[in-house]
């Protein structure tokens, strides 16, 4: 990534529909020279806090400001270095202010950082918020979950499909504060392309708004309305827990600048040539033995034949338990800095993103007119009609932006009686899992 390109990103945090505080906190720390740039680049932060009442909402806001302010005092230019660094540093600050007060004890809170520099985008992570790109028409999620569904999958899959890990989502396996010392992933460089876009989000966001939709929402939209149609998406559809979105979108090239070297990203590793000449020597085999017995030599033919099926059927079952072991070794587990999505999707199209929204907006009109709520609805019927209109022209992006814009009116104006007291049953820490919040 150039300087010369220009960055585009809003911010939004709410409390949702079904708790009293909002523990998520977020920050970002653009660079304003040249030179600040080279150094440290842009940062934006997501952090969910988690330990009821004030005390989540207390460790979020101090990985917020830790991670930052360590992060640009170090001037040495090693990004995953200074990121480790810094997310680590806050741990230990989190650590220790809730050792200090036994109403603090155990509080913890997630952290995804990304870093878009001149090597391209780095992340620093530790929990189950989530860091995507968003290239054209296909979302990556470039941040691994640190939840208990995501590590059996990872570890057993077998065992994994045998458990229903729907009720188990929310179980965390790593975060910062609750333990001296804490493993960071730190992964990049992912490589930046004009136009590109990323996604900070809490689990208040990912749990409610498919993948799916995230990408075309990104896609289609300026930072500031996909980032307001996001949160409106998740409180629509129940605002469970606190939302957080930071979206952010990387500039084209001047045209005097020259593109910076993007590397291909890394592909899963072969297993060589040999293997492949092994597979064609069984299968010349095979039809070797083919020959012999239509030429009426059926002893030697069916011998050949017999010995290719069970060497090709050795060799595939070798090859793929070689594979296997090549895969894992190459994804090593105490690595950390690496260069990979771990789960891919294709976005919505436009179309496909208009019926969504268009739904949506119906179900929120009907109870809105019912229960005469105060929405400004001369401005709300204008936007309808401009997405109508954009429909029928087959300009689908711009009808989706005005349809962001008619939830958004209606949204704005969500009675609080929407906006339910925890129960002290809703209140409870965070589940724990291996000992961890």
């Amino acid at each position: 990534m150039r300087w010369e390109q220009k960055i585009q990103f809003a911010t939004l945090s709410d409390v949702g529909l079904r708790r009293s505080n909002n523990e998520d906190s977020l920050a970002v720390a653009v660079a304003n020279t040249e030179e600040d740039f080279e150094n440290h680049g842009h940062l934006f932060l997501v952090a969910d806090g988690m330990g009821g009442h004030a005390v989540g909402e207390l460790a979020s806001k101090i990985a917020a400001e830790t991670v930052p302010h360590t992060y640009l005092k170090q001037d040495s230019g090693d990004f995953p270095s200074a990121l480790e660094k810094s997310v680590i540093e806050a741990n230990t600050a989190i650590n220790t202010r809730g050792e200090q007060n036994q109403d603090f004890l155990k509080m913890g809170t997630t952290c995804s950082t990304l870093v878009l520099c001149p090597e391209g985008a780095f992340i620093g992570h530790v929990g189950d918020s989530r860091i995507y790109r968003v290239r054209r028409d296909r979302i990556d999620q470039l941040s691994f979950d640190h939840s208990l569904h995501w590590e059996l999958q990872r570890r057993d899959q077998k065992l994994a499909a045998q458990i229903d890990l729907s009720l188990h989502k929310n179980v965390i396996t790593r975060c910062l504060g609750p333990e001296p010392k804490v493993m960071v992933d730190v992964e990049g460089p992912h490589p930046i392309l004009p136009a590109d876009g990323f996604i900070l989000c809490s689990d208040g966001l990912s749990n409610l708004v498919a993948d799916e939709e995230m990408g075309a929402i990104v896609r289609d939209l300026a930072p500031n309305v996909a980032c307001r149609l996001l949160i409106d998406l998740a409180n629509a559809r129940g605002g469970t827990d606190n939302c957080t979105a930071i979206v952010v979108k990387v500039g084209d090239l001047p045209a005097n600048v020259p593109p910076p070297f993007v590397p291909d990203e890394p592909q899963a590793p072969s297993l060589g040539w040999a293997w492949l000449f092994a597979f064609w020597g069984a299968a010349m085999l095979f039809i070797w033995g083919l020959a012999l017995l239509f030429f009426g030599h059926p002893w030697k033919g069916i011998i050949l034949t017999a010995l290719a099926g069970f060497g090709g059927v050795g060799m595939l079952l070798v090859s793929f338990r070689q594979r296997r072991k090549l895969i894992e070794e190459h994804v090593d587990q105490g690595e950390t800095h690496i260069a990979r999505a771990h789960r891919t999707a294709v976005a919505l199209d436009s179309k496909q993103l208009f019926e969504v929204l268009a739904t949506v907006e119906t179900q929120l009109r009907r109870p809105a007119q019912d229960d005469h709520w105060e929405v400004d609805w001369a401005k709300h019927e204008e936007a309808i009609k401009a997405a109508a209109k954009g429909k029928s022209e087959k300009r689908h992006a711009k009808a989706c932006r005005d349809l962001a814009r008619a939830i958004e009116l209606i949204m704005t104006q969500l009675p609080a009686s929407a906006r339910e007291k925890p129960s002290e049953e809703k209140k409870k820490p965070a589940e724990k899992a291996d000992g961890k919040v």
